[in-house]
């Protein structure tokens, strides 16, 4: 009697190996979705701590720390410290965006957009390393040290995206809210932007250039661009102020409410803030606390626009039967 040939199965990567193992309940799939949001918060304010202390270069190059060694020497002292350990830090913002992919993939029902999210902030990641690696190259050109700062908020958004798609199911989006108010959040929306855009022009002009070198500055005046980025806040709080009390005359749902409420909330520290450290000559401690605040704003502005609508959870005959979808990539 001959023996049937063996046969190759079909080659799983990981991800597919844990998630036909393994189903995260919906807390845990958000839990690890927060975990990215909250590193990425940690990443920019260490960040912005390692501009302050004055070492941005504490490296003196990249990816290793110096021309022979991966890492910081006793010769480059504190600054190599803070700068090696801050490039530390982007290891464990890695795993917490590993961990909110494993969670997204390996949650049934398949969610190929929450995985899409999740792996969406990986690449972030990776394009942020590169361009960290070029602002030093660039001996802290403000201007890359600018879209650094830039990028880091942009991963921030979809982190921030991903936490809260972690939390609803995946039918289609549905307002709950009338239109024109939608409109109005994506004012907000836009004129933040626009806010943090600006608060990178009065960095980048101002006295906390990174290193105690001699490092290039925008070129303006960092009074005038502190004005300019005042008067971006000011419309921001009052957009902020007219959505409170818009939301309150549509009778919007109380969670929304409860979105607007903390926005006003993080904006009035936030400019209380800003306007100390204008007055006191930007000490570095309330420049840290103004990056903690800018974070937090972003999140609350997000939070608020994606509360506007909501995604009930998908039926059975809405969901299309995908066969060894465990098999597929994430």
């Amino acid at each position: 009697m001959h023996k049937a040939p063996l046969t190759i199965g079909p080659v799983q990567t990981p991800l597919a190996y844990i998630a036909q193992r393994w189903t995260p309940s919906p807390q845990t799939v958000r839990r690890a979705a927060l975990s990215a949001v909250v590193m990425c918060v940690v990443i920019i304010v260490t960040g912005g701590a390692v501009r302050l202390t004055g070492s941005g270069l504490g490296c003196d190059t990249w990816p290793k720390c110096t021309d022979d060694s991966l890492f910081a020497t006793p010769e480059q002292g504190i600054h190599g410290a803070i700068e090696f350990g801050n490039r530390m830090l982007a290891y464990v913002l890695s795993a917490a965006v590993g961990w909110a992919i494993v969670a997204a993939n390996a949650a049934k029902p398949v969610r190929r957009g929450l995985s899409r999210l999740a792996w969406s902030q990986f690449w972030i990641v990776m394009g942020n390393a590169v361009l960290g690696g070029i602002t030093v190259w660039a001996g802290l050109n403000p201007w890359t040290v600018a879209g650094h700062f830039l990028l880091a908020t942009g991963l921030l958004t979809v982190a921030t995206v991903t936490w809260q798609r972690a939390g609803e199911g995946d039918g289609a989006a549905r307002p709950r809210v009338p239109r024109p108010v939608r409109k109005l959040s994506w004012a907000i929306v836009v004129t933040s932007a626009l806010l943090i855009a600006l608060g990178t022009s009065v960095t980048g002009s101002g006295k906390h250039a990174g290193d105690s070198s001699s490092v290039p500055r925008m070129p303006w005046d960092w009074a005038d661009a502190a004005h300019v980025h005042a008067i971006a806040a000011w419309v921001v709080c009052a957009l902020a102020v007219a959505m409170w009390l818009v939301l309150r005359v549509v009778d919007a749902p109380d969670d929304t409410r409860a979105r607007a409420r903390d926005l006003l909330i993080v904006l009035l520290a936030q400019g209380a803030i800003g306007y100390v450290q204008y007055f006191t000559h930007v000490p570095e401690a309330l420049v840290a606390a103004h990056m903690l605040g800018s974070a937090l704003m972003w999140i609350a502005v997000v939070r608020l626009a994606l509360s506007l609508r909501e995604r009930p959870e998908t039926t059975a005959a809405q969901v299309p039967v995908q066969a060894d979808s465990a098999l597929s990539h994430a």
